[in-house]
């Protein structure tokens, strides 16, 4: 653990680090207000998704559930404008990440194509959890032991200037951290790819565009048939996919 401080420390006293967390909480910050504002307005979120593909409809439903729906819009709102806010940047970043935990789930249940975009701010917003530790770390000393009650008060005192570090140092704590950061984007989206041999797209034209170059072709245009004429739940078209695909395999 002292390590782990020393080295957040050094990140901390980097301005090229405080900039790129200014930059977390700004993208994490507009992202739910152009959301919440659409709940807020009463418009359904992601109107281009058709009624049939699963993450329409799930937005569909979610549309019809009254004040249910605003109350969320609300929820990202506040988030958003707390995150904007420095001194509560920490709130606004608790708040955002089980909703965003949310979403990341739902996009992957639904094999929605912009699941990249959705993970990458779900890592976003786990680094400025982690940038706000020196504050987060009392909230885990007042759960695990109510001695440390008064140290309640370093999240209202002015921030102690961070040691000062030494320019190699800062570099190779720069090139690890950002190039680590690159790599991982690389295989989020390089990943992704690969990670579904199937999905309904964002619209019919996106799901019959991949049966060209699937396993089955045929199975590939039944299964965008069971989604988008016939409207049927993701997990039963896949069901026929994988056992067309599978009776065609046996007979070879």
């Amino acid at each position: 653990m002292n390590r782990f401080e020393e080295i957040y420390n050094e990140a901390k006293a980097d301005k090229w680090f405080r900039r790129f967390a200014v930059f977390c909480r700004v993208f994490l910050a507009v992202t739910f207000l152009i959301a919440g504002y659409v709940k807020v307005i009463g418009e359904r979120f992601a109107e281009g998704l058709p009624f049939n593909n699963p993450l329409g409809h799930y937005f569909y439903a979610l549309h019809e559930t009254s004040y249910y729906y605003t109350f969320i819009g609300i929820g990202q709102i506040a988030a958003a404008i707390l995150l904007l806010i420095p001194r509560t940047a920490l709130l606004g970043a608790l708040m955002y990440f089980p909703i965003m935990i949310n979403i990341v789930v739902l996009t992957y249940a639904t094999r929605f194509a912009g699941t990249r975009a959705v993970t990458f701010a779900l890592l976003a917003n786990l680094f400025l959890l982690v940038w706000e530790y020196e504050r987060l770390k009392y909230v885990f000393l007042l759960i695990w032991d109510k001695t440390y009650l008064k140290q309640i008060l370093p999240f209202a005192q002015a921030r102690t200037e961070a040691p000062v570090i030494t320019k190699p140092l800062r570099w190779r704590l720069r090139a690890i951290f950002f190039g680590g950061s690159f790599a991982l984007l690389a295989f989020i989206i390089f990943g992704t790819f690969y990670l579904f041999e199937i999905g309904p797209g964002n619209s019919e034209e996106e799901c019959r565009n991949q049966c060209a170059g699937s396993k089955n072709p045929a199975a590939c245009q039944d299964f965008c048939d069971c989604i988008y004429k016939q409207g049927q739940p993701l997990d039963s078209c896949l069901a026929k996919y994988d056992k067309t695909t599978i009776s065609k395999t046996d007979a070879k």
